[in-house]
């Protein structure tokens, strides 16, 4: 990514960092794909939590990373700027929810949560479109990690 694309973005400010999905978002080529494949790795750790714990965590995230997306956001001057990653993260961790770690599985959630967050359809592309600030950010991503997360259940039910 140019440098002049990352006006204010300071790495060492802790809350744009984990927007970008600590460095994960930068790439010049699909920061998006980047980032939810370094949601990967935290999602192998996630997995041996219980179902109670693994949801908390998801929602001390997505709220997080309302307050992330927004701060990173602002302090960038552009909505949603192809760098902040964060809302990837929590996407794809909702996709994995109650998916018991295997590389099969894992794989199979992050290209369906990809082809979910890319595509955007009908609600995502809506509220990809008319909702803004960090709330506008993560709730695309959210909406798209459910979808994904009920077609891989059914595939985990019908094939696993």
């Amino acid at each position: 990514m140019k440098r002049e694309d990352l006006k204010g973005l300071k790495l060492t400010n802790p809350i744009h960092l984990a927007a970008v999905g600590f460095g994960s978002g930068l790439p010049n080529k699909a920061p998006g794909t980047f980032g939810t494949l370094a949601a990967v790795p935290l999602y192998y750790f996630l997995s041996f939590l219980s179902l109670e714990v693994y949801v908390t965590v998801l929602i001390i995230s997505s709220l997080l990373g309302f307050w992330f997306c927004h701060v990173a956001s602002r302090d960038m001057g552009v909505h949603d700027h192809k760098a902040i990653v964060w809302d990837e993260f929590v996407g794809y961790w909702i996709t994995m929810v109650c998916v018991p770690f295997s590389w099969q599985w894992a794989i199979v959630g992050f290209i369906l949560f990809r082809f979910f967050d890319i595509l955007k359809p009908w609600p995502i592309s809506w509220l990809d479109k008319k909702m803004q600030g960090g709330f506008g950010i993560m709730i695309d991503d959210i909406v798209a990690g459910v979808f994904a997360a009920i077609v891989l259940q059914g595939l985990i039910y019908f094939y696993g």
